[in-house]
């Protein structure tokens, strides 16, 4: 993955407190050793592949519904129980690899995949598929967490890096590589499991090979232990860049929630697509244009990327609500094209608000309350949209209003950003992670 441009913001002493010192006595920060990018493509990769096996199953809902006879209630239901699984394993085992360290929370998290993908490919009905999607959710939690922490010891510059772009990444493969194989391949409803398996297989191999990167001591198993009362592990210097970030966090997710639960509905139904791709096409779209854009607008300023981010929104889900008026499927993939600007922008701002400023101690625990804040967003919402349509309140007619509130939101969270000091809205060099302000 290439490393974003080396553009460093310099934080004012009043900004950030005073600069511990880097690796070297006294010194700056050490260069990146030799090797790091490679080691850093490791849990970035983790991070892509568990994501990308939350969106698999998304063209295949349409199989499912008919198969198996349910309808927009059951699939909004089978969606938010996932990332209600995520919920509860970040709060509970988001902050046990600062402890234990990475490389067992990532083999723990890759066996249950591994568990998961063997009951969505054998699945009858629709019992198994919720067993198999909390598994994913409780795995999706735990991984997240320490694989973005991994990447962060490895090398902060392309480890903050890693954590904004490797999400949309893995959920936009997961979504168009299912389509794939449930348009052109055999088993489609067995076979992209089996693929996702055997890329765990071969990811636990390579985790159980690499160096640890959390150094632990004679009390880390009972500090892990007191680390499973769930709670949000946030040091108190970053609760107030936390709230600043949260709710652009929540806005963008809430976005990707309406185009993983909603959008394939609507494709097939409004627009009249009725294929494999219709389920992945919007979901695709909109997760590759964010990281592109996440790529692109790495180096800009936080509080640029966030004004970004409400624009295309608002932008994005005009279009989307003029194309479900019309009918036209053109304006509404372009849409979903500018809210996917949006979703990058939002998503790569709220994390370099926060994470950056995290010590090496501390980085699963803080990676983990961004991923509630998004997965809050993208969990709640769609279980509320699905609700709503079950009890008549109409497929477009609640697609428009939750188009509505998603722009609401991020414009809540923008004005609260601009709202705060300058200071609270400035990240730290991500190059040198113990940037702190006294607790």
């Amino acid at each position: 993955m290439p490393a974003p441009p080396d553009h460093r913001p310099t934080a004012p002493a009043d900004a950030a407190g005073p600069v511990a010192p880097g690796p070297g006595p006294g010194g700056p920060p050490a260069p990146p050793r030799a090797g790091t990018t490679a080691r850093t493509l490791l849990p970035a990769s983790i991070t892509v592949t568990v994501l990308a096996s939350s969106s698999a199953p998304t063209p295949l809902y349409a199989t499912y519904e008919r198969d198996w006879g349910f309808g927009a209630l059951t699939t909004t239901v089978v969606f938010g129980v996932y990332a209600l699984a995520v919920l509860l394993a970040l709060l509970v085992l988001g902050r046990v690899s600062d402890h234990l360290g990475r490389r067992p929370v990532l083999l723990a998290a890759l066996a249950v995949q591994v568990v998961a993908m063997l009951v969505l490919a054998t699945a009858p009905g629709v019992a198994e598929l919720l067993v198999a999607r909390v598994l994913q959710g409780l795995s999706t939690g735990a991984a997240v967490g320490a694989a973005g922490a991994m990447a962060l010891d490895v090398d902060p510059r392309r480890g903050a890096f890693a954590n904004s772009v490797a999400p949309p990444v893995g959920t936009a493969t997961g979504a168009v590589l299912s389509a794939v194989v449930v348009d052109l391949l055999p088993w489609p409803t067995h076979l992209v499991y089996l693929v996702l398996l055997a890329l765990y297989v071969l990811q636990a191999l390579a985790v159980a090979l690499v160096p640890e990167t959390v150094r632990r001591d004679g009390d880390a198993r009972a500090r892990a232990l007191s680390s499973l009362v769930p709670r949000i592990g946030l040091p108190r210097r970053l609760r107030a860049p936390f709230a600043v970030a949260a709710p652009v966090v929540f806005a963008v997710w809430a976005l990707a929630g309406l185009y993983g639960s909603l959008a394939p509905s609507l494709v097939r139904t409004v627009l009249g697509w009725d294929s494999p791709f219709a389920g992945a096409s919007t979901l695709f779209l909109q997760t590759a244009v964010a990281a592109v854009t996440v790529a692109s607008t790495y180096s800009v300023a936080v509080r640029t990327s966030v004004v970004v981010a409400v624009v295309a929104l608002a932008a994005g889900m005009a279009l989307t609500l003029l194309a479900l008026s019309s009918r036209s499927a053109t304006v509404f993939f372009l849409g979903t094209a500018v809210a996917g600007v949006g979703f990058g922008a939002g998503f790569q701002g709220g994390v370099r608000l926060v994470v950056p400023r995290a010590e090496p101690s501390e980085r699963a625990g803080v990676l983990s309350a961004v991923y509630v804040a998004a997965y809050l967003g993208l969990g709640l919402p769609a279980v509320l949209a699905g609700v709503l349509v079950a009890r008549g309140g109409g497929l477009v007619t609640t697609a428009r209003e939750y188009a509505v509130a998603v722009v609401a939101l991020a414009a809540v969270a923008a004005l609260g950003m601009l709202r705060r000091p300058a200071h609270e809205r400035r990240p730290t060099n991500p190059t040198n992670p113990t940037n702190r302000r006294s607790s």
